[in-house]
This record gives C-alpha cells, sequence and structure tokens, in this order.
C-alpha cells in the first residue's frame, strides 16, 4: 500500500499544498512550527477521518478560513483509490472514496491503515485510562469492522442510560432502564471478548519488539483491565444501582476498562526510565504495524514524528535497520535537520524524497 500524492488547502497552518512521494522514504524538513507534523496528520487524518492531535475538527480548519480540504490518491494491492475529506465550519464533514460518499465514517475505518509513532505517545503512559482505551479501539477498528458497530451502539446506550439517571427519582430500575441495561449488558460482553481475545493475541509480538529494541531481559507487561474480568455486566449494574442513582451516572462498565503498563511488574509512569518509557511506546508501535500487516495482509504506512531528535543512537539505529530491510513499507518521516537522515537514507541507499517545509509550503528538493 502506498500514498503516491497528497493536497491541501487550509489544513491548520498548510494554505495550499500537492506533493507526489516516493514509494519508500519521504522526509519531511524544517524548523519547528513551520508545518512538518501537519502533514503527517493530514495523512493521518486520510486514515482514521479525523485529526491525531485534535478531534475538534472545525479546530484544524486554517485561522480566518472557513473550511479545508485534504486529497490523497492510494495504490491497495495494484489498484488506485482517491480519498477526499473536507469540512466547512457549520457544516457536516464529508468524506469521499473514488467520489462515493460514506454515509457512515466508521466505514472507513482499516481500509487505509495508518501507524503513527510521536513524542505525544507519552501520554499513552502518563494520562487517565480513556487515552489508552481510545488507542485499544481505535487499533482493534482498524481490521474488525463489526467491533467498531457495537461500540458506537454501547457508547450510545450509555449516553441514553446515564441522561436517564440524571432524572430519576430513585435507585430502582424503569422499565426504560431495564431496556436500555438488557441491550447494553449483549454488547458489553461483545467489546470485553474482542479486546481481551486481541490483547492476548499482540501481546507475544508486543513482547518481541521490546526484547528486539532494549536488548535486555526486562521483564515488561500489558495487561487489559476490566470489571467484567470477575463479574457480568448484569450483575455489575445490580451491584452498582444505588452508587450509580447517587453519582447520576454508570460508574463501571466497558467504557472504564484501561491498559496497565508495567516493568518488573512495577507500573510504567511511576518506576520506568525515560528510556524505558520510550522503548516500551516504540515497541508498541512497531508490535501494532506488524499485527495489522499480518492480520490484513496488507502494510500500513508510518508516519515517524520527530523521533530522531528524541531517541538515542540504538534505537534510531533499530529503526532505521528496518527501514533499510524494507520491512516498514512506505514511511514519512520529520525532522529539524536539513541533511541527517537524508544522508543516513543516501547511505543505506534507501529510496527517499525530501522536502523543505517553511511557513506551511513545501519545496522540493531531492
Amino acid at each position: 500500500m502506498h500514498l503516491n500524492s497528497l493536497s491541501l488547502i487550509n489544513f491548520k497552518n498548510i494554505q495550499q499544498i500537492e506533493i507526489n512521494f516516493s514509494n519508500r522514504v519521504n522526509c519531511f524538513i524544517g524548523n519547528n512550527g513551520q508545518g512538518k507534523t501537519n502533514l503527517l496528520d493530514a495523512i493521518y487524518h486520510l486514515s482514521y477521518t479525523k485529526s491525531f492531535f485534535n478531534s475538534i475538527d472545525s479546530q484544524n480548519i486554517m485561522f480566518d478560513q472557513s473550511f479545508y480540504v485534504i486529497q490523497g490518491d492510494v495504490s491497495v494491492e495494484s489498484e488506485n483509490f482517491s480519498l477526499y475529506c473536507a469540512l466547512k465550519k457549520g457544516d457536516k464533514k464529508i468524506f469521499r472514496k473514488n467520489k462515493k460518499v460514506y454515509k457512515k465514517l466508521a466505514d472507513h475505518i482499516g481500509f487505509f491503515p495508518v501507524v503513527m509513532i510521536t513524542p505525544y505517545d507519552i501520554n499513552l503512559v502518563l494520562e487517565g485510562s480513556e487515552t489508552r482505551r481510545k488507542f485499544l479501539d481505535a487499533f482493534i477498528a482498524q481490521f474488525d469492522k463489526s467491533y467498531i458497530q457495537e461500540l458506537i451502539q454501547y457508547n450510545k446506550l450509555l449516553k441514553q442510560r446515564n441522561a436517564l439517571l440524571k432524572i430519576s427519582h430513585n435507585a430502582d430500575s424503569s422499565e426504560l432502564m431495564e431496556v436500555y441495561q438488557i441491550q447494553m449488558e449483549e454488547k458489553a460482553h461483545f467489546i470485553y471478548k474482542r479486546r481481551s481475545d486481541f490483547v492476548c493475541d499482540f501481546i507475544p509480538l508486543f513482547n518481541k519488539f521490546y526484547k528486539d529494541i532494549s536488548s535486555e531481559n526486562e521483564n515488561v507487561g500489558l495487561n487489559y483491565i476490566s470489571a467484567l474480568e470477575h463479574n457480568s455486566m448484569k450483575d455489575i449494574f445490580i451491584n452498582n444501582k444505588n452508587k450509580d442513582f447517587v453519582l447520576k451516572y454508570t460508574s463501571q462498565g466497558v467504557h472504564r476498562d484501561d491498559l496497565s503498563f508495567t516493568i518488573g511488574g512495577n507500573s510504567l509512569r511511576k518506576f520506568g526510565s525515560q528510556g524505558q518509557q520510550k522503548t516500551f511506546l516504540i515497541a508498541l508501535k512497531l508490535a501494532m504495524f506488524e499485527y495489522i500487516k499480518q492480520k490484513r495482509k496488507i502494510t500500513p504506512i508510518l508516519l515517524l514524528d520527530d523521533i530522531f531528535d528524541k531517541l538515542d543512537d540504538d534505537r534510531v539505529g533499530y529503526i532505521l535497520n528496518l527501514i533499510e530491510k524494507d520491512m516498514l513499507g512506505q514511511t514519512f518521516i520529520t525532522d529539524t535537520s536539513k541533511d541527517k537522515i537524508p544522508l543516513i537514507l543516501t547511505d543505506l541507499k534507501v529510496n527517499h524524497k525530501s522536502f523543505i517545509v517553511e511557513k506551511g509550503s513545501t519545496i522540493y528538493v531531492t
């Protein structure tokens, strides 16, 4: 799979560009704040139908403009497709494949898989369970269409149950509450089973990458935490009936699930060094890349945002070795140094293109 070209209008700080890419490695080079990461985010947008950094679509429109457009030409298994995403302030976002509008944006997820490695991945370690849960859901959605539909329906029912709790005058369940709960029970167990099976399947691949990158025998852990591990959703509703009535929201369920990151049996956030945290996250993302590749029989696009300035030589060398062996497919890299990455790629005899990015405009270099 390759992204052949990208065209942007009024996306973040980029007024208008059109770029044709190498099918191996593409480097966006420039000082901080010029728009390099925004180019990666536009590619991410074509995969997930939303920004990696800002989920409020209207805030991705260039300042003082009223709309943005992202277009890309993609080759998937020898077929060519055009992708088009546009948003006008006050209107609904439009997403098209080969000029056909998606009725539901979720239908596009998984068609054009992308994996992004960025310094902002540290939020998976430092922030709360919602960040890790969204990561897990977006990952599974790349190769399981039924999962995302069940998740959407569960969240819709959750919102309805919470709304009913807010106006309830006693803890005894109403007939409507029972209807919501019965439907949520089925969907919750579906979601739990999918998440549990995935994490179990994913762990060996993650452990392999961590060991390869770190060259250490550290015991790292990636564990799925859910109240449904020991209770049915029906029991959870019964046991938390009074609590939910007081709080006016649903206190337990798959919407509270989490991923636990550990090293040596202890919290990665509390006890892992910065180097260990970075290694953990890179292993996580590379394992994600390989998992999609194996499950979908298609090589995702890899986006590397400013990681060569943030990593030590050993970790950089590991990633470059994968690129040299063509194990990562088409890769996009941002960097502040004009010469460093292009010279390394030239020495490795890796086909690449480099682009200087200045104030949102892009100039082809080599």
